[in-house]
């Protein structure tokens, strides 16, 4: 007979056992065991790789102790383990959110991946990542999401991988138990052997009243104009809408909307990093606590809190010091932290932390 032994995901006693077993932790322990018992270093294991068009795949994760959930539209840290070095890439989650309202994550996620030639991890997890690899994964993060309440009408716009993050939208409103907006969906792709998800589109397209999708190619039928737009869907001033593909797409969608004074219905999704911003004239610094190392340091409002804790002498974990990797992620005990990409504070009891972006909003702590 074998013996399963359940971790709860809250642990009272682990703070007076931590005290004991330093400088690990209890979950330093936890994730040796298994690494997803980890709520500290959150991670998955791949139980399903679906092949989709020629170099894609969707991988199936089954979430550990660390997930907090996520909203459909975001985007995935994932942490891949390659010839002793571990490199972090981002990818969109394709899988569907809670329904609207409800904060309960899913017990498994699925992103997909598209295998760049010239990429090292995206080949990898496309060809050579199997049921049973484990991955770390860093918080879900974006915010180009759906709305509630939902608006009355919905115009996706997406050329080859940007399809990814509106999969999950779909596959949510699909689900959805309130009543659905119309909803168009205008997708653009080399050839049609190269559009993902192209057989379920057309299926859901069938088994949804709500939802219209208009499919074009640009080997045959050209590029995805505004003039195209505008033919395929009239309505598009009229209309909330999300776009996400290559930059040349989202720059004439940006001018098209603006041009129509309809700028602040369009919302646009980039893969790549904005740059890090300075803080706004009235953001505050604040002293930050490195709970474990017993530290204790002065933070400008400006300064990463990487280089903060640094200057401290305090071992910090990092990577690419950019926001790329989530090398860096480090959990909040206490505290407000503020985004220096954006100058949004954020931050609650156990949110991971890019301490290479982010900055002090006031007094915080950090389990370091």
């Amino acid at each position: 007979m074998a013996w399963r032994f359940r971790v709860p995901r809250s642990l009272p006693w682990a703070s007076v056992v931590n005290r004991l077993t330093s400088p690990l932790a209890v979950d330093d322990y936890l994730g040796m065991l298994d690494p997803l018992w980890s709520a500290r270093h959150p991670a998955g294991r791949v139980t399903a790789v679906r092949r989709e068009v020629p170099g894609a795949a969707t991988l199936t994760i089954r979430l550990g102790r660390g997930w907090h959930g996520h909203r459909a539209g975001q985007y995935l840290p994932v942490g891949v383990e390659l010839d002793g070095v571990r490199h972090w890439r981002t990818y969109s989650i394709t899988s569907p959110s809670p329904p609207l309202g409800q904060g309960a994550g899913p017990g498994e996620v699925t992103f997909t991946v598209k295998a760049h030639a010239d990429g090292r991890v995206s080949p990898h997890l496309v060809y050579r990542t199997g049921p049973g690899t484990v991955l770390r994964l860093g918080p879900a993060q974006g915010e180009f999401t759906l709305p509630d309440p939902l608006p009355d009408r919905i115009l996706f716009i997406t050329a080859g991988s940007g399809i990814t993050p509106v999969m999950g939208m779909l596959r949510t409103l699909a689900r959805c138990r309130r009543p659905v907006p119309d909803t168009v969906l205008l997708h653009s792709t080399p050839t049609p052997a190269e559009c993902l998800f192209r057989a379920e589109l057309a299926s859901l397209e069938a088994a949804s009243p709500w939802l219209r999708v208009r499919l074009t190619h640009t080997r045959h039928d050209g590029r995805l104009t505004p003039d195209r737009i505008a033919a395929l869907c009239p309505d598009w001033r009229d209309r909330d809408t999300w776009a996400c593909g290559p930059a040349a797409l989202l720059d004439a969608a940006e001018r098209q909307w603006a041009a129509a004074d309809a700028r602040d219905r369009l919302r646009v999704e980039r893969f790549r990093l904005a740059p890090v911003l300075s803080h706004g004239e009235d953001a505050v610094g604040g002293r930050v606590r490195f709970a474990r190392s017993g530290v204790e340091a002065d933070a400008a409002a400006g300064t990463p809190l990487l280089a903060v804790g640094e200057a401290a002498g305090v071992p910090m974990p990092y990577g690419c010091r950019r926001g790329l990797c989530f090398g860096c992620l480090v959990p909040l005990v206490d505290g407000r932290v503020r985004d220096l990409r954006t100058g949004e504070p954020h931050g609650g009891p156990g949110e991971l932390i890019q301490t290479c972006v982010n900055g002090a909003a006031g007094p915080l702590v950090l389990d370091l």
